[in-house]
C-alpha cells in the first residue's frame, strides 16, 4: 500500500466520521465541526489521489489550497450565523418545540 493510498483512505474515513456526526448531532456548533471534519476528508483524498510516480498533480493541490480559504471563511460566516441563532431562540440545536407547549404558544403568538 503506498502513502498516497492511505492518505486517500484515511479521508474517506474521516468523510464518514463527519458524515455520522453531521446526521446524528442537533448541536449547531457540533454540525459545524463535523462538515468541517467532511471537508478536511475530502482535502485529504483530493491530496492522496493527486500523486503520480513523476511527482504531486498542481492542479488538485491548488483546488485544495482554494479549498481551506473558502472553509475558513464559510465557517467564519456559520458561527456568526450560528450566534445570530442563540441570541434569537436562547439554544444551540435544532430541536423543535417542547411536546407539553400548544403549537400556537411554540410560535410565538398571544392568547388573548
Amino acid at each position: 500500500m503506498t502513502p498516497s493510498l492511505l492518505y486517500a483512505f484515511a479521508g474517506a474515513a474521516l468523510c464518514g466520521i463527519g458524515l455520522f456526526g453531521f446526521i446524528l448531532i442537533s448541536h449547531l456548533l457540533r454540525k459545524l465541526l463535523a462538515f468541517n471534519l467532511m471537508g478536511s476528508g475530502v482535502f485529504l483524498v483530493l491530496v492522496g489521489l493527486a500523486q503520480h510516480r513523476s511527482g504531486p498533480d498542481p492542479v488538485p493541490q491548488a483546488l485544495v489550497l482554494t479549498g481551506i480559504v473558502v472553509a475558513i471563511a464559510a465557517t467564519a460566516l456559520a458561527v456568526v450565523l450560528i450566534r445570530r441563532y442563540y441570541h434569537l431562540s436562547g439554544t444551540t440545536s435544532l430541536e423543535g418545540p417542547a411536546q407539553d407547549t400548544p403549537p400556537d404558544q411554540a410560535r410565538g403568538a398571544r392568547h388573548e
